[in-house]
């Protein structure tokens, strides 16, 4: 185990991704923050409890510190990953309502954005890719399922209620179009729950980064409506057991099937 990221090896062509679930954040960030960054409320919270041995031989990489420290799944070059629509950035300087996360004066700096690329974005993505060409090598191909979660009603992002699943594929070229097809349609078939296709969310720069399916990689990202598994979209944000637990059974099929495809895809 890194400071900066967990990892748990398995021999499954599927690895798992978790760039927004880490809570961890140096002490002198830390005083950086005013009182409403410290909530530190755009965390994917519980997310990487929630798919928790959904597929047991998957690998697993997740970073442990927060993205208001600086954003593993951004460019690191700073591009926007939406451009024309408000987003957060590398180092976000407000929270998903538009509000600031730092206190006057105490915003990043370019020093901070390069010693954070160096010290977190780098060496998490370093381990990813690592994991990457591993399970590769296993099989010929690679699925990198990036996972994520996002409260329901933001209106700085976004219009009306966010869809249950959010599956994105950078429109289709991240990954076989197999993967894609399996995915949307069991979400569409899950009982009580809504889904779109490439939607307001498309994939990070993570599945646009890696996902290159001629070259044996294939990616994915799954962003979740926290409404469908957490208690309330407001502190504490606390796991609903019940919530979770219906919906753990839809992504267990989901994952189960996309290991499936991947293993056909080696043949």
């Amino acid at each position: 185990m890194s400071s900066t990221f967990e990892i748990t090896r398995g021999t499954s062509p599927v690895i798992l991704a978790f760039p927004h679930t880490g809570t961890e954040v140096p002490p002198a960030i830390w005083d950086r923050l005013n009182d409403n960054g410290k909530l530190l409320a755009d965390t994917d919270w519980h997310i990487h409890h929630l798919y928790a041995g959904l597929l047991p031989n998957a690998t697993t990489v997740r970073a442990t510190f927060h993205r208001y420290v600086i954003d593993a799944n951004r460019d690191p070059s700073g591009t926007s990953l939406y451009p024309g629509q408000n987003t957060t950035g590398l180092i976000p300087e407000t929270d998903f309502d538009g509000q600031p996360i730092w206190k006057d004066g105490q915003q990043p700096t370019e020093a901070d954005i390069a010693e954070r690329l160096a010290g977190f974005h780098a060496p998490y993505h370093a381990a990813l890719a690592a994991e990457i060409e591993r399970v590769k090598a296993l099989h010929g191909v690679a699925v990198l399922y990036d996972c994520h979660s996002i409260r329901s009603l933001i209106p700085f992002l976004f219009e009306g209620r966010l869809p249950d699943f959010n599956i994105g594929t950078n429109s289709g070229e991240s990954c076989d179009a197999a993967i894609e097809q399996a995915t949307a349609d069991i979400a569409a078939r899950a009982e009580g729950y809504s889904s779109i296709l490439n939607g307001r969310f498309k994939g990070g720069w993570t599945t646009r980064h890696y996902g290159t399916p001629q070259a044996g990689v294939h990616a994915i990202q799954m962003e979740l409506a926290q409404i469908s598994h957490l208690a309330t979209e407001a502190p504490p944000f606390a796991y609903d057991e019940g919530k979770a637990g219906e919906l753990r059974a839809h992504l267990k099929t989901i994952l189960e099937r996309i290991e499936a495809i991947a293993l056909n895809l080696t043949r």
